[in-house]
């Protein structure tokens, strides 16, 4: 029997409800254009009770012992495993992705999960010895408190769960503004968590208008830390607001990813590693690839293998086995894909494969290549967030370095090279906050994730994201 796709309320003290004034959104499968569910729409009745039982939830949570908290988030994650199919199809039917890569995201959630668990017994404090041999001084860790989470639709519960994970393991509660778009799979994951015996008030979820969410929740006094996910203008906003109630942020932001193939690089090995990358999600990924510089003795190579890697991927409903392309999230992708497209046309660039929408119904786009895109052009300038990329050729790897620093994203970069003198040259000099060398992007728990300059601030990945939660208590006594 087919799965009935839920239709999601909030999550306050660990019960469901209903909107105080019964407002509901829309939910829409972008494979078909049509309604499959709704999602509540919280009011300020609503935020008021939530961000209560996130006070409440946070006393209970610092107290609590990190064993116990441990023990919870690690059965959360064995459930998270257990009801894997079941997720990634919700997720699938409001996302879009192909099933396969919403099972690996689920997955590797629980992974995350089970990482962040075992990595909050790892908070220590120091001694720190001083002059006066009469005082004791030491440094303690204490959680900096409730948390607002704003996560985006591109990967409902991976943004979730790396923002989840540090604030849990390290005694913070954690009230989230997850996408309406994608409200079923945040909603399934932090069931996970209530089934696993979390206190009441320790985790939260709320739905609604984003602007009026975040504008409520960032200004409330019960709220200490804000992290949020998506496009740098909403950052630089949400940012400036925490800033006027001296709260800290970790802020993930947009990117333009530069990919450097070097004049000695593997060309099939470089074209199968970015193609991945690329494709993965349709493109909407803040770490996806889109500036191809490629040496010139390569170019023609390299062009012609990645056009016969995009135009071998399936484009179709992400429940089909053989898709590998699903549709665009949302019918605003489907209309800035077309304006990039429009826009190469007028400033020059050869659409060497795709370029166009695939059907009429859903929100489907071909994998797309466009070749010497104008330098100002929005492809070479704007996140596209989709299956597009454009392909530039440089004589000396200084000029892709330069164009790789050229805009004002620093989020990540790629590059192929078989030179270990290029390797520390590009480590060095590409600013980026994440750099992937021979590979596709492999982000994980351990591992920092996190931008430079309109990229963001902080990290969500490593011990690093824990210590963004934590307050560093100096005490010192003497006379004892």
């Amino acid at each position: 029997m087919a799965l009935q796709y839920p239709d999601t309320r909030l999550l306050i003290n660990n019960t469901w409800h209903d909107a105080a004034d019964g407002r509901t959104i829309d939910v829409i499968n972008p494979a078909t254009g049509k309604a499959v569910g709704k999602v509540a729409h919280a009011n300020k009745q609503d935020l008021d009770a939530a961000l209560a039982a996130a006070q409440k939830g946070f006393e209970v949570w610092r107290r609590t012992s990190v064993v116990e908290r441990q023990r919870i988030m690690r059965e959360a994650a064995a459930l998270l495993r257990q009801r894997a199919d079941e997720i990634a199809t919700i997720m699938t039917i409001e996302q879009g992705k192909p099933v396969a890569e919403a099972k690996a995201e689920v997955l590797n959630c629980a992974n995350m999960t089970e990482w962040f668990a075992d990595e909050g017994r790892r908070v220590y404090g120091r001694i720190v010895p001083g002059g006066n041999l009469a005082s004791h001084q030491m440094v303690i860790k204490q959680p900096i408190g409730p948390v607002a989470a704003f996560t985006p639709w591109n990967f409902p519960l991976n943004q979730v769960t790396r923002k989840l994970g540090p604030a849990l393991a390290t005694g913070c509660s954690f009230l989230c503004k997850a996408p309406e778009e994608t409200p079923a799979s945040p909603a399934a994951f932090l069931q996970c968590f209530v089934d696993a015996g979390i206190p009441e008030g320790v985790i939260g979820l709320v739905y609604g208008d984003p602007a009026e969410i975040s504008e409520y929740l960032i200004t409330s006094p019960v709220i200490r830390f804000v992290t949020f996910t998506g496009s740098t203008p909403v950052g630089k906003q949400l940012a400036a607001k925490a800033g006027e109630h001296m709260k800290k942020v970790v802020m993930e932001l947009g990117g333009h990813a530069p990919v450097i193939v070097a004049e000695d690089a593997d060309v099939e090995q470089a074209v199968k590693a970015i193609g991945m990358a690329k494709y993965r999600n349709a493109g909407q990924i803040c770490i996806a690839p889109t500036r191809f510089l490629v040496h010139e003795s390569l170019t023609k190579a390299f062009q012609d293998a990645y056009v016969s890697y995009s135009e071998s991927l399936k484009v179709g409903d992400g429940l089909a086995a053989e898709t590998k392309i699903g549709p665009l999230a949302n019918e605003r992708r489907l209309f800035a894909m077309e304006k990039i497209i429009a826009d190469v046309k007028t400033k020059g660039g050869d659409i060497v494969t795709g370029g166009h929408r695939v059907g009429e119904v859903g929100n489907f786009f071909a994998p797309t290549l466009v070749v010497d895109p104008a330098k100002d052009s929005m492809l070479f300038n704007e996140e596209p967030f989709g299956p597009i990329a454009g392909l530039r050729s440089f004589k000396q790897l200084d000029e892709a370095i330069q164009e790789a620093n050229r805009l004002s994203f620093g989020l990540s970069a790629y590059a192929f090279t078989r030179s270990f003198k290029n390797v520390h040259t590009l480590a060095e000099q590409v600013e980026t906050g994440m750099l992937w060398i021979n590979q596709p992007a492999t982000p994980s728990a351990e591992f920092p994730f996190g931008g430079v300059k309109d990229s963001g601030l902080g990290t969500e990945g490593g011990h690093e994201a824990l210590e963004e939660h934590l307050i560093s208590k100096a005490v010192a006594v003497t006379g004892i």
